[in-house]
């Protein structure tokens, strides 16, 4: 059974851990993914990696557009090309938004759900999700890298990465 988990705002320590990678992929592991995509739903939120629930392992979850859910264990970005201006919110910094430069397109690999390798090259706003939730497993928030911030008037009507 799923369960929600507790997301971590800015200024938790973890939230700043440089995660450590996931040795193999157990039925554990799997379960830890299955509450991530759940409490990123409930959330409204379009991504959600290990840190923000409290596990400091190389792992998140997205879904850019309903039902094109990505599971990534141990994800690397090996490429990136181009440039677009995101703007980017994200549930472990509620109430705010900002304008990040991220690459247009990347190519990301990893191990999917199952423990299989898997690679995939994005583009657009795929590529800015995917690119937020690996900086999550470095420790990285996004409003260190924003040019500008903007502090939200009416946080119901948005939905946050």
């Amino acid at each position: 059974k799923m369960a929600l988990r507790n997301i971590l705002e800015d200024g938790d320590p973890i939230l700043r851990k440089t995660c450590r990678e996931v040795d193999q992929v157990t039925e554990r592991t799997q379960m830890i993914l299955d509450d991530m995509v759940e409490t990123m739903r409930q959330a409204q939120g379009v991504g959600l990696a290990a840190p923000q629930v409290g596990i400091v392992r190389r792992m998140f979850v997205a879904e850019p557009q309903p039902g094109e859910l990505y599971y990534f264990v141990n994800p690397q970005i090996v490429s990136k090309e181009g440039l677009q201006e995101s703007e980017e919110g994200c549930l472990s910094v509620p109430g705010y938004v900002g304008l990040v430069d991220r690459p247009e397109k990347i190519v990301i690999k990893g191990l999917d759900r199952e423990g299989n390798p898997q690679e995939f090259a994005l583009e657009g706003f795929p590529a800015i999700v995917m690119c937020h939730e690996y900086d999550h497993l470095d420790g990285i928030l996004y409003k260190d890298k924003a040019k500008e911030m903007y502090e939200l008037t009416d946080a119901a009507d948005t939905t946050e990465e």
